[in-house]
């Protein structure tokens, strides 16, 4: 229980018998009202017999009032193990302060930010260029790969993604033929759904379709994996035993996009059609033969290459932004989130930017 007493100057705490769940709210809110007022604070609690976490509750509150208001405390009969407690509750400090804020001058700023954006550029081409050696090293049948590895890798980026490759696809190809329909049918030209279906899928958007799934389903997962080798300090246990990271972490997975991306683009491409199709068979009424010739009729050669040219790109692209975060993932849980997430995001920017130096390049040879 508690009780207390007080002169002018002076609150006498005291503590005494079984003080487990201390509940007596209106005895503690007057004797923190005095603490606040009177110069100095003594706790006894030389007869004490039991107590648990209410009990340090109410000194630790106690200790805080007397701290904010310049006021003494002192203990004086307190178990050794509730000292204990009481001392380390007041060494920890619960509220770290903020850093400071010393922003300098707004040109101090922009040289940083700019300093900052070429150390990280140096620090990717640095990597690129680890990986081009890497695939010398594979050429040369000196790289430090396992085949399983490769086979495991493999194995994720291609068959696994064929549902959602197929669901996504289908739904984009059903999509273009319902925007272009919306506008050939006021000139009674809805067979040409299927041509622009065609060739859009089979040009770039089976492509783009195919990157945007594969970099937040395959290159999340490098990311995420790579990241959580290095928290858990696996890749520095590979660096101490001379075995380059690059051929053994990132080299399999790069390969292995390069092989699946371009395949995956193909089916991407026939899921697009194959949604197309539904909806011109389905919703427009033309027969499925006129449909898949007007589709075979508006394919060529140059248009599909593209597609499966730009699906190569991509696969690269998503190996390297993925293999790049989580090698440089930090050392703890929430790196290993950032890395995920910035490696999807660098992805589908890359691959957008990507998208478009192709386009211009192959429209100026007249692709």
């Amino acid at each position: 229980m508690l009780s207390f007493k007080h002169d002018i100057s002076e609150l006498i705490v005291e503590i005494s018998g079984n003080c487990c769940r201390l509940d007596d709210v209106a005895q503690k809110e007057k004797i923190y009202a005095l603490a606040q007022n009177l110069s100095h604070i003594e706790v006894s609690a030389g007869r004490l017999s039991a107590w648990d976490s209410t009990l340090l509750a109410f000194l630790y509150e106690l200790s805080k009032i007397a701290a904010l208001n310049n006021k003494k405390i002192s203990f004086t009969g307190l178990p050794d193990n509730l000292q204990h407690l009481v001392d380390l509750a007041l060494k920890v400090d619960r509220k770290p302060s903020l850093p400071d804020d010393n922003r300098g001058p707004w040109l101090e700023a922009l040289g940083n930010w700019g300093l900052n954006v070429y150390l990280s550029v140096k620090k990717a081409f640095a990597f690129c260029r680890q990986v081009l050696s890497s695939c010398g090293r594979f050429l040369r049948g000196s790289a430090v790969m396992r085949g399983v590895d490769f086979l495991f890798a493999l194995e994720g980026c291609s068959y696994k993604a064929i549902g959602i490759m197929s669901l996504v696809s289908f739904m984009i190809g059903l999509i273009l033929a319902f925007v272009g329909a919306v506008q050939l049918k006021t000139f009674g030209a809805q067979i040409y759904v299927a041509s622009l279906v065609a060739i859009g899928m089979t040009r770039i958007m089976g492509a783009i379709m195919a990157g945007v799934i594969m970099s937040g389903r395959t290159g999340a997962s490098y990311a995420a994996t790579i990241g959580t080798m290095q928290v858990n300090e696996e890749i520095d246990a590979l660096k101490t035993m001379g075995i380059s990271i690059i051929d053994f972490l990132v080299l399999p997975r790069m390969l292995s996009l390069m092989i699946t991306m371009p395949l995956l683009t193909i089916w991407a491409d026939f899921m697009g059609m194959f949604g197309g199709a539904f909806v011109g068979v389905v919703m427009l009424d033309i027969s499925p033969q006129e449909y898949w010739k007007y589709s075979i009729d508006a394919m060529n050669l140059s248009n599909f290459l593209v597609g499966v040219f730009h699906g190569f790109v991509f696969g690269i692209i998503i190996a390297l932004c993925g293999c790049y975060y989580g090698v440089n993932c930090g050392r703890n849980a929430d790196s290993v989130g950032v890395a995920t997430t910035k490696a999807v995001v660098s992805a589908i920017v890359l691959m957008i930017v990507a998208t478009g130096i192709i386009t211009m390049s192959f429209e100026v040879l007249g692709i």
